[in-house]
């Protein structure tokens, strides 16, 4: 899951919202300085991949584009992943994708001060571009994809990834509405009983 599903799974709780979008660029000990439903919301961050990579229908995505990305294909159906549900977004929520992103960049940058420098840097050029409602359109994903090629540390491909998401599409958008339902449940479940 990229930036859109995590925020989204937080289900409007601000500190554990927090700790999901931080939780990549907090390492070791760090997370030790945060509150403790922030420390939850980066434990929750890692339980969401953690779920998502172990899941049947994740691993039959990945199965369709993984010959050519290799061990970024995860990567990439990150942002497939983001994209149908950027685009299928009314399918999910109640309030808009401009509501919720215009909500969530709000939330977010209440705790700008606390979070880690990477994503000080990442806050107000996503909140500028609106990355998280531009996910719904596929030529967003290309420059999305484009831009992470650029940091990897091998020549990966990545930035050919929106080539592929139009031509799996419809097999795609079928596993995407397969999982996501299981990731509501395991996230709802989480937020109720964090203890399990």
């Amino acid at each position: 899951m990229n930036y859109l599903a995590h925020l989204y799974l937080s289900f409007d709780h601000e500190q554990l919202m927090v700790g999901n979008f931080i939780a990549d660029a907090v390492k070791g000990r760090q997370m030790q300085k945060y509150p403790e439903q922030i420390k939850l919301g980066i434990k929750f961050h890692r339980l969401i991949d953690s779920y998502t990579d172990s899941h049947p229908v994740v691993a039959i995505s990945k199965s369709r584009i993984r010959d050519k990305y290799k061990k970024y294909s995860g990567v990439v159906m990150d942002m497939y992943y983001d994209h149908f549900l950027a685009s299928k977004w009314q399918s999910y929520s109640d309030i808009t994708l401009h509501q919720f992103t215009r909500n969530t960049y709000r939330t977010l940058l209440k705790h700008y001060v606390s979070m880690p420098g990477r994503m000080k840097r990442i806050l107000p050029i996503m909140a500028a571009g609106n990355w998280l409602a531009s996910y719904a359109e596929v030529d967003n994903i290309s420059l999305a994809l484009h831009g992470m090629s650029h940091r990897t540390k091998f020549d990966s491909g990545i930035e050919n990834g929106a080539k592929d998401l139009i031509i799996h599409y419809h097999d795609l958008e079928k596993d995407f509405e397969d999982f996501f339902p299981d990731m509501i449940d395991f996230a709802r479940k989480f937020i109720e009983n964090p203890d399990i």
